[in-house]
């Protein structure tokens, strides 16, 4: 089993930091091999980044991502530049707050919308919209269980923001799950 992540947004979203705790979870916390890249702009804010997270039970012989089995986008910017990457069969999880436009021509691609910032923002700091995402993500998904996600979180945060981050990742989880209820009742009705 080899699984392709790429996490794509601007910089000061966080994405660097949900791909070092989705691989140090992966391979830490869960036993799996892991290889976490990044790329992102000259700015410190504001310029584009993307995280990119190989998961798998054997070696990991290439630490780049080529074809995306999941796209977890944070920004327009980011949609418009990998939404075409994504395997088909692949998933597609978005904020759409933040990708207002979704015009794509890649079919065969699963979308979950998850609305990170504004949970994030109910929950009082927009600075863990990443963490809601990365919730819906595990929860979507299941590629970790939430406990080695969870303590992949405490080991990366500053202290004192543990109960925000906690009620971020419940949050994110929560709507994830209730998501993917949907989708397969959905499914099952046709």
């Amino acid at each position: 089993m080899r699984l392709e992540i790429r996490l794509a947004g601007f910089g000061g979203q966080g994405i660097i930091r949900a791909g070092l705790m989705l691989a140090m979870a992966s391979c830490i916390y869960e036993g799996k091999n892991a290889v976490q890249t990044q790329s992102y702009g000259p700015e410190s804010r504001g310029g584009a980044c993307k995280s990119e997270v190989v998961i798998s039970d054997e070696d990991i012989d290439y630490p780049k991502v080529v074809e995306p089995d999941i796209l977890v986008v944070l920004s327009q910017e980011a949609y418009n530049a990998y939404v075409e990457t994504v395997k088909k069969g692949g998933l597609l999880l978005l904020d759409p707050g933040m990708v207002p436009l979704r015009e794509s021509k890649n079919v065969g691609v699963r979308v979950f919308m998850i609305p990170a910032a504004k949970i994030a923002e109910q929950l009082g700091k927009t600075i863990v919209a990443n963490v809601v995402m990365l919730g819906a993500l595990v929860s979507i998904t299941k590629i970790i269980g939430i406990e080695a996600f969870r303590k992949s979180l405490l080991s990366n945060i500053p202290k004192g923001t543990e109960k925000l981050n906690l009620a971020a990742l419940r949050k994110g989880y929560e709507y994830g799950k209730k998501l993917l209820e949907e989708a397969d009742t959905s499914l099952n009705i046709a």
